[in-house]
């Protein structure tokens, strides 16, 4: 078997999924989205004995559960998961009470890192119609780094800005795919039965991954990922091994139009702006030697010196230093707690940071 030499990128493949992603070239993709099988038994559709569909998750899905080749097969396509990623991109799975503590293990056994387990609580959840256990009505995602010491990508700024300027939170409500989003054959009925949400998709990417980055999907389905990814420009690599789902898929992704430019602008992080010493600032002359510089209240005061450090009383030194000498501090942001007069106006020297 040869390796593909080039990267199939925006393209949905028919196959299985080790098999293909064996064939792709190592370290070549900096996300992984991948909602596995619920099917333990690896044989298509998990049907039960009178050959009626298993639609949904329920104790049938344990039932006839092949334990051992389940995690055989997890072991396969996730440790081709983690040769394709780059040394800093990340994997996200998600699954059920059935399988995620399994893929989990695994994934730490391999090497992974995890970063997050994320809870998908459903507003619509499917009741429980036999009414022997508790409605189920979430599932986990694992967010996981390719190792420890990866730089991941969070775009925690994006994120907050999602969620009203507050934190995202790590419990996540949203509904099931239903209504027009739904795919369905031509006998109106669902034509996946774990078709994933769009707005879940748009929030793995949106958090985890720049416009051009590299998504692959392995278990690809009806195309959810393929469609958000160029929805919000990033490459996608699909496979699938079922032909109706590639067949969809490919329909959806050709109707989906990526978002304007001015749509798909992520909010940087301060981990990747570029590192300014305040002493620049002062060199440009943005914050002259022989400034004042105020705390907030305007309760301390320093003054800028022509190396940059700054004087407050008997205390000398950095920005940082200063700052947390004047509180009695083991440490201090000194970008954030020191302040400049503008337009009679106190803002933080941060702001000639960004500025520069």
């Amino acid at each position: 078997m040869e390796l593909v030499r080039e990267l199939p990128l925006d393209q949905i493949i028919l196959g299985e999924a080790v098999r293909v992603m064996s064939m792709l070239p190592a370290a070549s993709v900096q996300c992984v989205f991948a909602d596995p099988p619920y099917n333990l038994q690896l044989r298509g559709e998990l049907r039960r004995p009178d050959d009626s569909l298993v639609d949904g998750v329920d104790e049938d899905w344990d039932r006839f559960a092949d334990f051992p080749a389940y995690d055989a097969f997890t072991r396969a396509w996730l440790g081709e998961c983690r040769r394709l990623l780059s040394k800093d991109g990340t994997l996200w799975v998600i699954g059920a009470y059935h399988n995620i503590f399994r893929i989990g293990a695994i994934l730490q056994d391999l090497g992974f890192w995890i970063l997050n387990d994320v809870v998908w609580r459903k507003s619509n959840p499917m009741p429980n119609f036999r009414g022997r256990r508790f409605t189920n009505a979430h599932e986990t995602l694992i967010w996981a780094a390719r190792g420890q010491d990866s730089r991941y990508r969070f775009n925690y700024q994006a994120m907050k800005a999602l969620n009203d300027d507050l934190q995202m939170r790590s419990d996540w409500l949203m509904p099931l795919c239903t209504g027009a989003e739904r795919l369905r054959n031509p006998h109106g009925l669902k034509l996946h039965p774990t078709q994933k949400p769009e707005a879940l998709l748009h929030r793995v990417l949106l958090a985890s991954t720049a416009p051009g980055d590299i998504v692959l999907d392995p278990f690809l389905g009806t195309g959810t990922t393929a469609a958000v990814a160029r929805r919000l420009h990033r490459h996608y690599i699909g496979i699938e091994r079922h032909p109706a789902y590639v067949e969809a898929a490919l329909g959806r992704v050709r109707r989906e139009r990526p978002l304007p430019d001015g749509g798909i602008a992520t909010s940087p992080s301060k981990r990747e702006a570029p590192r300014v010493p305040f002493g620049s600032l002062v060199e440009l002359g943005l914050v002259p030697a022989g400034t004042t510089l105020h705390d907030r209240g305007r309760r301390v005061s320093a003054v800028v010196t022509a190396d940059g450090s700054v004087t407050a009383g008997a205390a000398r030194g950095s920005i940082h230093q200063v700052g947390a000498a004047v509180q009695n501090a083991p440490s201090c942001n000194g970008w954030m707690f020191w302040h400049i007069e503008r337009d009679g106006q106190l803002v933080p020297i941060d702001v000639l940071q960004a500025e520069l």
